[in-house]
């Protein structure tokens, strides 16, 4: 994964306020939808259709709380090991989704960005993540951020050689490297990190998803596979998330 197709250029978002009780940001890996298509006897196809749909259900959710920012997990670097058809299958569901609802994204508020290795979809779909960026990017009730063909280790890894070549062409001074200077050069620069993540199927692992963002968030992990996630959910996890104090590696009772 290439620094120039993760490191892309922020504009400025909206500060947007967390609610009094949080949280500001939401992570959420999107897990389940080929054992829900299996359970019921379906067509794998069917299972990312129905996913879909919970991803609508998640934004709206997401709104009517009051969150400010929402990051979803819908294609990992490492899903392009799957068959070929699946794959098929899910960029294909990807472009109907940019063209089918970039108006109403719009029409709500949602401000739409995109992180990981685009160019591995091709220019068709290229074309059409760049149009749905453009058409909600003064948008300001929600931000959010789909990482697809996305890995947080390559994405480190890039940062990590973009500092290489700034300390190699004399623009940094290997003395002044911090963690801010590596969190200038990730995909989610100009972002919060993530309060907290959420991961649907049961499954408890982060899978390569905002490994550096995540260092103080908070995990819940719900058994429900993704194409029944609603907003009771959604609920349930901050409920969850709420009810715990953050102390961040400052004391611990």
């Amino acid at each position: 994964m290439s620094a120039a197709s993760l490191n892309q250029p922020l504009a400025a978002l909206p500060d947007l306020a967390a609610p009094p009780d949080g949280p500001l940001h939401i992570g959420l890996i999107m897990d389940g939808n080929r054992r829900w298509a299996k359970a019921r006897g379906l067509p794998r196809a069917l299972g990312h259709k129905a996913g879909v749909e919970a991803v609508r259900r998640a934004i709206q959710a997401a709104a009517d709380a009051g969150i400010g920012w929402l990051t979803l997990f819908a294609f990992s670097s490492e899903n392009w090991r799957r068959s070929a058809d699946e794959v098929r299958d899910l960029t294909g569901l990807l472009r109907i989704y940019l063209r089918r609802e970039v108006n109403t994204l719009a029409r709500n508020g949602v401000r739409l960005r995109v992180i990981g290795e685009r160019d591995r979809f091709g220019p068709e779909t290229v074309a059409a993540i760049e149009a749905a960026e453009q058409a909600t990017a003064h948008n300001t009730k929600l931000n959010l951020t789909v990482a697809l063909s996305y890995g947080a280790r390559a994405e480190i890894a890039a940062a990590a050689r973009a500092v290489a070549q700034d300390v190699a062409a004399g623009r940094l001074d290997p003395a002044s490297i911090d963690e801010e200077t590596v969190s200038r050069r990730l995909a989610t620069h100009g972002m919060p990190d993530p309060d907290l993540i959420i991961r649907t199927s049961g499954e408890q692992r982060l899978s390569n998803f905002l490994l550096w963002q995540a260092a103080y968030a908070e995990f819940v992990f719900l058994d429900v596979l993704w194409p029944d996630f609603d907003a009771t959910h959604l609920g349930q996890a901050l409920v969850e998330y709420r009810r715990r104090v953050r102390r961040f590696g400052v004391g611990s009772g």
